[in-house]
C-alpha cells in the first residue's frame, strides 16, 4: 500500500489554475520567461503546486538563460522521479513530484557544477515559500 497521496481529477481542477492543471496534469510546458519564477531570486524553498512537498532550495536556482526557472540540484532525492521522455522527436528526462506525480519540466546535462545538472522547472509546477 502506497503512502502517497491520491487525487481525483476534480481535485486537481479545483485546486490549480488552467495553466497549472495543463503543466501539471497534462505535462504542458508554459512559454519561456512568462512564467512567476523564471527571473525570481527570493530565499526560500520551492514546494510542489498539486500537493506542497518540498522540491528545491533556492540556494541551488540559478540563471541558465533559459526563461524557466533552473535548478542545480533536489532539495532531496527523493523528492523528485525522473522518466524517460520521448516527446515532440526529442528524448529528454522528465522531472516528476516523488509525492503526486505532477509533472514539474525537464532535467538536462548542462547545469553547472558540482552536479552538472540544470533541472529547467516551469513555474506553474512550484510555489515560493519565502523565508
Amino acid at each position: 500500500m502506497s503512502d502517497k497521496p491520491t487525487f481525483t481529477e476534480e481535485h486537481w481542477r479545483e485546486v490549480l489554475t488552467p495553466e497549472q492543471y495543463y503543466v501539471c496534469r497534462e505535462k504542458g510546458t508554459e512559454a519561456p520567461f512568462t512564467g512567476e519564477y523564471w527571473d525570481v531570486f527570493a530565499d526560500g524553498r520551492y514546494h510542489c503546486r498539486g500537493c506542497g512537498a518540498l522540491l528545491f532550495e533556492s540556494e541551488t536556482k540559478f540563471d541558465a538563460g533559459c526563461g524557466w526557472p533552473s535548478f542545480s540540484t533536489p532539495a532531496d532525492g527523493s523528492a523528485i522521479d525522473e522518466e524517460f521522455d520521448a516527446s515532440h522527436g526529442m528524448r529528454r528526462t522528465e522531472v516528476l513530484c516523488h509525492n503526486c506525480g505532477s509533472h514539474l519540466g525537464h532535467v538536462f546535462p548542462d547545469g553547472p557544477a558540482p552536479t552538472g545538472l540544470r533541472y529547467c522547472i516551469n513555474s506553474a509546477s512550484i510555489k515560493l515559500d519565502e523565508s
